[in-house]
This record gives C-alpha cells, sequence and structure tokens, in this order.
C-alpha cells in the first residue's frame, strides 16, 4: 500500500483494539492451534521462543507457555520493549502480523537474525491465490493490511535465507532455519 494511503498510527492502534483475541477463547486457540501444534511437536525440551506482534491478548504465547515453553512478547503498540528483540530464540511466532509490515524485507532478515540456527519461525497470513478476486478479498478490505503473500513469496523467502519451508495448514507456514 502507497505510504500516503496507510493509517496513522493511532488509528491503526485502535483498528487493533477491536479484534477479540481473548487468550481464553477456545475458538480462537483452535485457530491458532494450525501453527502452535506443529512447532510444538518440533521444540526439543527448554526451547524458548518469541511471539512478533502479539496484539493485546497474546493467546498464542499462553499456548506456548502451558506446553511448558518460555515466551517472551513483543507488539509494536501493546507491548513496545524493544530489548526481547537483541535476543536469540529457538522459535519465533508471527500470527497475523506479516501483512501489516510497511518494510517486511527488513523485518524478515530480523526474523532470521532472531532465530537460533536450528529455530523456526512460525508465519500465519491468509495467502493470496486468486487476482481475479482481489479488489473484492475481504482479507485487502482491512485498512491495516498493507501487504500481502502467496506461497511463492514463503518459497523465495525460504530460499533467501536458506531455511526449509514447511507448509502445515491452510495460511500457515514454518520457516526452519538450518543448524
Amino acid at each position: 500500500m502507497a505510504p500516503e494511503c496507510r493509517l496513522t498510527p493511532d488509528e491503526e492502534c485502535a483498528v487493533y483494539q477491536l479484534h477479540d483475541n481473548d487468550p481464553d477463547d477456545a475458538g480462537y486457540r483452535r485457530f491458532l492451534s494450525k501453527l502452535a501444534d506443529p512447532i510444538l511437536a518440533a521444540l526439543p525440551e527448554g526451547a524458548a521462543g518469541l511471539d512478533f506482534g502479539c496484539g493485546p491478548g497474546p493467546a498464542l504465547a499462553a499456548m506456548f507457555e502451558e506446553a511448558g515453553f518460555p515466551v517472551a512478547l513483543y507488539d509494536l503498540f501493546f507491548y513496545p520493549e524493544s530489548a526481547v528483540l537483541e535476543q536469540r530464540y529457538d522459535f519465533v511466532t508471527c500470527t497475523e502480523v506479516v501483512e501489516h509490515l510497511f518494510e517486511p524485507a527488513k523485518v524478515f532478515a530480523q526474523f532470521d537474525r532472531l532465530l537460533k540456527p536450528g529455530g523456526v519461525l512460525g508465519v500465519m497470513t491468509c495467502f493470496q491465490t486468486d487476482d481475479d478476486r482481489f479488489d473484492n478479498w475481504h482479507y485487502r478490505r482491512d485498512p491495516t493490511h498493507v501487504v500481502f503473500y502467496r506461497q511463492a513469496t514463503f518459497e523465495w523467502l525460504a530460499v533467501r535465507y536458506g531455511w526449509h519451508l514447511e507448509i502445515p495448514a491452510k495460511d500457515a507456514v514454518l520457516l526452519h532455519k538450518p543448524i
């Protein structure tokens, strides 16, 4: 999206505050489990992660914590503590966030720096799959969504960073950093 068409930070934050991402909502947890479950299945004991863009209700982080994996929180609006971005992690999750990035190339490079060798980046975003339906696509109509991804985008990112790509569920991506 062209910068002049973007919301102001206050307008953007106001939209995010309307989201109902209750950590205790069973339906929301089911939605997040399509990313959480395959990551949890692959984590070694003692792994620790970062929930990047966790929003005001970090449900995914709670799911990992309940499974015994500590998770640091970062969100530009709700958990802006940048010190967590100076550490390295066994896993980084990013659910319904990458479509909001004004500079995605910089953030994906940051993800690579945040991951320890052997770590995994888990991303959820609705894949753009049909150019003919783009104008009326519900995901495009969210005024905070400024960039969209296809499976091919993640294939390119995997090659770019030397990551192994896995797509465990619709609109969920695991990018494994080699050891």
